[in-house]
Parts: structure tokens; C-alpha cells; sequence
């Protein structure tokens, strides 16, 4: 607990709490980080799982990681600082426990479905595999279900 202490006692922390401005700017880059990742995430998996075929995926793939990378970087920049307002609460708070866990199981997800052969081979252009498909699935799945649990946060309080 004296780390979450410390945390709460940051400068970033108390600026955080005194300003009517900042929290709701850094929530903002918050929620737009959200959207570019899930945004982008969910565009390649629903292209994996066969819909915009029309368009390669080697055309697709690279920039829709690119975005998607950009808003995992922003998320966590905007996040930490968010986290840093209550931190002993939200470390207390099942929900974003769970958030934290499905955001974690997204990651791992998506680091392990992109160093496979079978991503390359797709973007390649060889046809998506069943394997590769059951990654896209359970990629839609968590993060959505990592979108409801971080909603959920503010009811558990």
C-alpha cells in the first residue's frame, strides 16, 4: 500500500485532483486512446474473421497495428495518471482489476497472433486459418469485455 500512497501523493496526482480542467483533458486522451485501439483492433479482427475482404490484408494489417499500437501507448500514458487520483480505491475495485486482466489477456493476444506463422502467411495472402480466425474471435471478445469492465469501475464505488 505505500506505493499506492506515494502515487496518490504525486504532484500529477494532486494537479489531477485541484484542476476542473485537467482530469476531464486527460480522460479525454483517455477515452480517444481507447477508441484508436479498440477501433483499430476490431477492424483487423473483423477482417480476419472475413468481412471487408475486398481489401488485403497486407494492406490492412500493418497501418491498423500502427494505429492500434498508438492508442495502446496513449491509453497507458493517460491512464497511469487517472489511476494515480485513487489508486489505493481503484487497486480495490474488482472491476478494474478485471479491466486490467482482460487489457493484459488482449496484449498477450495480440503479441502472440502477430509473431505467428500464420499472421505472416495471411499477410502474405494466404488464406485466413481457422487458428487465426478463433484469435480474432477471442480478440473482439476481450476487448469489449475490457471496455465494459472499465465502465463498470465507477458502479463498484
Amino acid at each position: 500500500m505505500q506505493a499506492l500512497d506515494l502515487l496518490a501523493a504525486s504532484p500529477v496526482a494532486a494537479a489531477l485532483r485541484r484542476s476542473e480542467v485537467l482530469y476531464p483533458l486527460v480522460n479525454a486522451g483517455h477515452i480517444l486512446g481507447l477508441a484508436l485501439l479498440v477501433g483499430a483492433i476490431a477492424t483487423l479482427d473483423l477482417r480476419l474473421l472475413g468481412l471487408f475482404g475486398r481489401h488485403p490484408l497486407a494492406h490492412l494489417g500493418p497501418p491498423l497495428r500502427r494505429v492500434a499500437a498508438a492508442g495502446l501507448v496513449l491509453a497507458v500514458a493517460t491512464g497511469v495518471p487517472l489511476f494515480s487520483v485513487r489508486p489505493v480505491a481503484y487497486a480495490a475495485n474488482p472491476a478494474f482489476l478485471l479491466k486490467l486482466g482482460l487489457v493484459g489477456l488482449g496484449i498477450a493476444n495480440a503479441a502472440v497472433l502477430h509473431r505467428s506463422p500464420r499472421w505472416r502467411a495471411a499477410i502474405a495472402g494466404a488464406p485466413v486459418s481457422a487458428g487465426l480466425r478463433a484469435a480474432a474471435l477471442l480478440s473482439l471478445l476481450v476487448w469489449v469485455a475490457a471496455i465494459g469492465a472499465g465502465r463498470w469501475i465507477g458502479f463498484l464505488e
